[in-house]
């Protein structure tokens, strides 16, 4: 019996006694077994309301919540996955093959439940009708919304928040706010993230204001994301040990084309974390002593590799009066790195230079790719680098291209004249052949992806995830004595509102993901069992038993005995068993086991815990001297609260638009079309960074680099999008102050 129903009824037998304690024994019992009969009524039916009083009680009436009871058995029509047949509820025939035994000891074939929703149905007591056909969300959404039949033939769908939200609106999707009080779960994980409540709440007026027609999804919450990666037994090679660097052959360096960007002149302060990780410390880039390395190489002109490589020594030697010693390495790759922008072009150009060195097969080396030369998704990466570069704000914001000044005013990066300076920066790095030839040509031929760069030894740096990346360290790709890891978020130079400052930040941060899913009104119509037990799912998610569910799969998957401390917290550790198989079924890659295998991290809030744990050693190394600069105060990041300085709040991923804002936003097409992450399609930002100039670039983008700011903000509607949103934002800073 559950603890609540027990209370009630303990309750009810409590006032049956008192009232009755002159009667004879039998209308005593007669009482106790009606009371017990109320109950089992109530546990086997729809709870009537959550607004009942519970009259026992001291005396006085006292609100009673209703709890998400149904009938066991009942039946929900899914229509949810993640993004593709591989990762749905059910095995597909292309993971599942002849049958795939995993560590639970059942085998699976295709068309069986995944371990993860064979626990759910376990659990909570109903049977799932998978409806899902392998679409991404968006496209998921639109199939089932097509028209109110096909919506009312499914309980649950996916889609993404915005068009959730714009469902909601509609009449299509349930409100989930109207049951927040009976789920506990998600109720306190909301009242202790207020940006995340904030980014689901679908309107602030009317009869649904509050609304929230999705549950939130978070791969990962309230840590960083994304960070640079370098092949470190490349950085030694070239930069460590006494005397000069000497190599039999070397190429020559291009004709300089990227300026400086840091001081040329004076001493600039910055904190590094120790290098034994106990602490931070100031130390000085010394401009006085040692120049700036890019204006030394500038004025040098074209210098064969090893050149380049012993003026980088000598700088690093000077600038830091010997802090970093023969370990030079030490500054790009070290717990204590202080590496900026100008020092990373200066390392690329001994890389890209010094082929013959790093690269045995004598295949010229590349200095900066991204994962997928021809997928949008992953080539913006480059631009999203940028940013952490050259301290620009919103190229990783959490809602298209939007953060907040210090006062809470929203910008658009697409309309801010550093945007394309940063951008042309990077283009400068294309003219030097910095970054790499198959991303400049970015054609639909190109299959170049990072582990043709690691597996090939041409790829030097990337801008990426660490655990699906660093993989590559221990599945065969890289070999004995190569190490491809996570590096320290670079110096650079921002301003938050109080000033322009020399630090670390990153923009590049978990909150809530763009989709989720959602309860079909019409689908579960009259039916409450059906609705409570689509509530109670979503419930289950964020309880501490439904996360590492969600996350780590069944019991059969973990190693509950046996913990370890995750950010304060304890976690099961992954069983030996399912980590045997996480690299055999799946190259050691996280994410695709749990989405193809177990059927977690599909939605809801995936504890980066457990792939924490399936991190190679190499990659837990570069991650743990990043985390370690976060957790002191060096490395800082939007924040999931509304902070007095708002530059430090993150974006909500949502904002509740009206209907005629929506339709009025769809109808700023350049914003929408020109700057996709879609496949091939066209992106103004990373033409910019290929292309660069007016003339170059004008017949690819219909817009200059140099006139981009301005065209976007006055003739793409640039301004009209951020008053809509800037409004929005108002809106609903001003609802959650009164309500949440």
């Amino acid at each position: 019996m559950k603890k609540r129903a027990l209370k009630r009824l303990m309750a009810v037998c409590a006032a049956a006694l008192v009232t009755l304690s002159a009667c004879g024994g039998n209308a005593i019992d007669d009482a106790i077994k009606s009371a017990e009969s109320s109950n089992q009524a109530t546990s086997q039916s729809s709870v009537e309301s959550s607004s009942a009083t519970n009259p026992v009680d001291g005396g006085e009436d006292t609100p009673v919540v209703a709890e998400l009871t149904y009938k066991d058995g009942t039946v929900l029509r899914m229509a949810c996955g993640y993004n593709n047949a591989k990762t749905g509820l059910r095995f597909d025939a292309d993971v599942a093959k002849e049958g795939v035994t995993l560590a639970d000891g059942v085998t699976y074939h295709t068309g069986d439940f995944k371990p993860t929703w064979v626990e759910v149905m376990d659990t909570l007591h109903f049977t799932i009708e998978d409806k899902y056909e392998g679409d991404k969300d968006t496209d998921n959404y639109t199939k089932w919304t097509a028209d109110a039949g096909t919506l009312a033939s499914v309980d649950m769908f996916s889609g993404s928040a915005t068009q959730l939200q714009q469902g909601g609106a509609a009449g299509q999707v349930v409100n989930i706010a109207e049951y927040l009080d009976m789920m506990p779960n998600l109720k306190a994980f909301l009242a202790d993230k207020p940006i995340v409540r904030m980014a689901l709440t679908g309107s602030v007026e009317g009869d649904d204001a509050g609304a929230i027609y999705g549950s939130p999804y978070f791969d990962g919450l309230d840590d960083i994301e994304k960070m640079p990666l370098m092949r470190a037994d490349w950085v030694v090679a070239l930069l460590d040990g006494e005397g000069e660097f000497t190599a039999a052959k070397s190429d020559k360096t291009a004709k300089p084309v990227y300026q400086p960007y840091m001081p040329t002149s004076g001493k600039v302060e910055v904190e590094v974390v120790k290098a034994d990780a106990s602490g931070v410390e100031k130390i000085q880039k010394d401009y006085d002593a040692a120049g700036n390395i890019v204006a030394n190489m500038n004025a040098k002109g074209s210098m064969s590799g090893v050149e380049a490589v012993n003026m980088l020594r000598e700088y690093i030697d000077k600038a830091y009066n010997g802090y970093y010693g023969t370990s030079r390495s030490n500054l790009f790759i070290g717990q204590n790195a202080a590496w900026d922008a100008d020092e990373m072009v200066a390392l690329l150009r001994c890389v890209v230079a010094n082929s013959a060195t790093l690269n045995e097969s004598g295949t010229k080396v590349q200095g900066l790719f991204s994962r997928e030369e021809s997928n949008n998704s992953r080539r913006a990466d480059i631009y999203r680098i940028a940013g952490v570069l050259f301290g620009v704000r919103g190229l990783e914001s959490r809602q298209d291209f939007l953060f907040f000044d210090k006062a809470g005013q929203l910008h658009d990066a697409r309309t801010e004249d550093a945007t394309y300076t940063a951008l042309l920066r990077m283009n400068d790095m294309v003219k030097e052949g910095l970054i790499a030839a198959d991303f400049v040509a970015s054609s639909s031929d190109i299959t170049t992806k990072s582990d043709n760069y690691l597996k090939d030894d041409f790829g030097f740096m990337s801008y990426d995830y660490n655990q699906t990346q660093t993989i590559f360290n221990e599945n065969g790709t890289l070999q004995d004595g190569e190490k491809y890891m996570a590096v320290m978020i670079p110096v650079a130079r921002w301003d938050d509102g109080t000033g322009e400052k020399f630090m670390r930040f990153t923009e590049s941060w978990r909150s809530a993901k763009s989709g989720g899913w959602a309860i079909s009104k019409p689908g579960v119509g009259d039916d409450q069992d059906k609705l409570y037990a689509a509530l109670k799912l979503i419930d289950y998610a964020y309880s501490e038993e439904g996360q590492i569910l969600m996350s780590y799969g069944p019991a059969a998957f973990r190693d509950d005995a046996n913990t370890f401390d995750f950010y304060g917290k304890k976690m099961p550790h992954v069983s030996a068993k399912n980590y045997e198989d996480l690299w055999k079924l799946a190259k050691g890659n996280y994410t695709n086991y749990a989405r193809q295998y177990l059927g977690s991290t599909l939605s809801f809030n995936k504890t980066q815990a457990f792939e924490m744990e399936c991190t190679t050693a190499v990659g837990k190394e570069g991650l743990n001297n990043v985390t370690n600069a976060i957790s002191l105060g060096l490395i800082k990041h939007p924040e999931l609260t509304v902070n007095s300085n708002m530059w430090y709040t993150i974006v909500p991923t949502v904002l509740p638009t009206s209907e005629t804002d929506n339709d009025t936003l769809k109808g700023y097409t350049e914003l929408s079309k020109s700057f996709s992450t879609n496949k091939l399609e066209n992106n103004v930002l990373l033409n910019v960074i290929i292309r660069g100039t007016t003339a170059e670039n004008s017949s690819a983008t219909g817009v200059s680099a140099s006139e981009a700011a301005s065209t976007i903000m006055n003739d793409w509607h640039g301004k009209q999008y951020l008053a809509i949103k800037q409004q929005a934002w108002e809106s609903l800073k001003e609802y959650a102050d009164s309500n949440f």
